[in-house]
């Protein structure tokens, strides 16, 4: 019988509530700042597919939740479109040549810095209880893209904003080009054993409405069409993070089996807003899992309750804070794992 978490992507409204975190494989584990002080940089761990799988698989043995998500990164897919990689200490994610200075044709695409990735996979899978959901995902285009033209991230998108604008010939050849190279990514995932994939697009929130439908809805809507021919049975969850009042637009027209909403979200206007029936993941503050305390009890029974009437998997608003304490994350899965609608 599949899991719980595939059960509610799935579109089944379970009497309890299936729970992972997005980044739950990450800093705020003792287990993962160990083996990553042992195996160096964060590239070197993502391309260790024996590494990465152990990392995958640590919040399942320490929290026992209902999915684990791929170790991996966003960038991974202009990483194999030809774009230099490298992850430098206090700054963040670099890719070079940016777009901003180089043409998208001059790239060479190095398709075989996917297949560590899908061995990861391959090895999470394996390893998995099989009440558990293998989460596979990629970036969405217009996230991706605004890596690949700055080079790195921004807090406005504004390099990209702009370009989008004045050559809107050349930005949807790069946005054409992120969704053929998704597609396959999210496809050798599937086939390497991910049983249902998300689509993060982090920096949503920063386009007008008519910029979001040409370069968020679109984009995706291309994605999951693709996936949906090969993989029908397959979920998606797409989270476009900062949508606000476009959420029911996004999840109406793109196609997505489930919608992640981010804590800027009231989960009672989702609940009212958003297509009847389908599965909805969130929704809680990662800060107030940082607090702890009453007040992350009250809240995350606000989101439970909010949700009562349709698929509902809990989650974060986004990540999960470096400096969370595990005791948090412990009191919130004792919430959660006691609820029943």
């Amino acid at each position: 019988m599949p899991g719980l978490l595939l059960r509610t992507l799935s579109g089944e409204n379970t009497a309890e509530r299936p729970v992972w975190l997005m980044r739950q494989a990450g800093r705020y584990l003792p287990e993962y700042r160990a083996l990553r002080a042992s195996k160096g940089g964060f590239l070197n761990l993502v391309y260790d597919s024996e590494a990465a799988a152990e990392i995958t698989l640590q919040p399942i043995r320490r929290f026992g939740f209902d999915g684990v998500i791929l170790f991996s990164d966003i960038l991974i897919v202009p990483y194999a479109m030809g774009q230099d990689l490298e992850f430098l200490v206090g700054e963040g994610p670099h890719l070079s040549p940016r777009l901003l200075d180089a043409a998208l044709t001059s790239l060479t695409a190095v398709p075989e810095r996917l297949s560590p990735i899908y061995e990861t996979v391959r090895q999470v899978k394996a390893a998995l209880p099989g009440d558990k959901t293998m989460l596979g995902f990629a970036g969405s285009p217009w996230t991706v893209a605004t890596y690949m033209v700055a080079g790195e991230g921004s807090r406005d998108q504004h390099d990209t904003r702009a370009l989008a604008y004045r050559d809107r010939a050349g930005f949807q050849a790069i946005i054409d080009a992120i969704v053929g190279v998704t597609v396959e990514y999210l496809i050798g995932q599937i086939q390497a054993g991910a049983e249902a994939v998300q689509l993060f697009d982090s920096w949503s929130g920063s386009l007008a409405p008519s910029e979001f439908e040409r370069w968020v809805v679109a984009p995706n809507a291309a994605i999951v069409r693709q996936l949906k021919a090969r993989f029908p049975d397959v979920p998606v969850i797409g989270f476009p993070k900062g949508a606000g009042e476009k959420l029911a637009a996004y999840a109406r027209e793109t196609g997505v089996d489930a919608v992640g909403i981010d804590e800027t979200i009231d989960p009672l206007w989702a609940a009212r807003e958003l297509p009847a029936g389908m599965p909805v993941q969130g929704n809680l503050d990662p800060l107030l899992l940082l607090a702890g305390g009453d007040e992350l009890d009250r809240q995350a029974l606000r989101v439970l309750e909010a949700f009562a009437d349709r698929p509902h998997v809990f989650n974060l608003g986004h990540g999960i804070g470096q400096t969370t304490p595990i005791e948090h994350v412990e009191q919130l899965l004792a919430l959660v794992r006691g609820w029943k609608r």
